[in-house]
């Protein structure tokens, strides 16, 4: 599967739309650099990247069938449009099954324990937290119920629950 050929896919999906290009990219970013440092095997990581670019993927289907870009609505409608990305780039049918797993659940913070599920929660949290102005108790609160990871519960410790630098 050549994550590459995804990230072009996903691009062109959201033509016009820097803002989710944008958001796909920086979770990408965060779960492969919080697989690397837990240690998440190479096609593990490889499964985790594509969820990861290809999270979101339902937004657009959600917002014209739904009225609605809520978590449920995306869960529910990325899978459909995320699996011919997946066969264009080449994954086999585990990976499909896998990342279309991971796109369906993305919003179900109690859906599992695996720890490429976790990840790619974590990633999703620090970037909307951002994106999203998240006041510093929801991200006390998500240290608790949402993090397992060291890597990213340093992260968000060291992004969000830390003082700002000051010089």
């Amino acid at each position: 599967m050549k994550i590459d050929d995804l990230i072009a896919q996903a691009i062109a999906y959201d033509a016009g739309d820097p803002r989710r290009v944008q958001h796909f990219m920086k979770v990408y970013a965060f779960s492969h650099a919080i697989g690397q440092a837990e240690g998440l095997e190479e096609h593990t990581q490889k499964v985790l990247d594509a969820a990861a670019v290809l999270h979101d993927i339902g937004i657009h289907e959600a917002e014209r069938l739904h009225g609605s870009s809520a978590g449920k609505w995306q869960e529910s409608e990325g899978p459909a449009v995320a699996a011919p990305m997946l066969q264009k780039a080449g994954a086999n049918g585990a990976e499909q099954e896998r990342v279309l797993w991971l796109i369906a659940h993305h919003h179900t913070y109690d859906a599992g324990e695996a720890l490429d599920f976790r990840i790619l929660l974590e990633a999703d949290f620090l970037v909307n937290a951002y994106e999203d102005e998240l006041p510093r108790e929801a991200c006390e609160i998500a240290a608790k119920r949402i993090f397992r990871t060291e890597t990213g519960r340093r992260f968000l410790q060291e992004m969000y629950l830390k003082e700002k630098y000051r010089a």
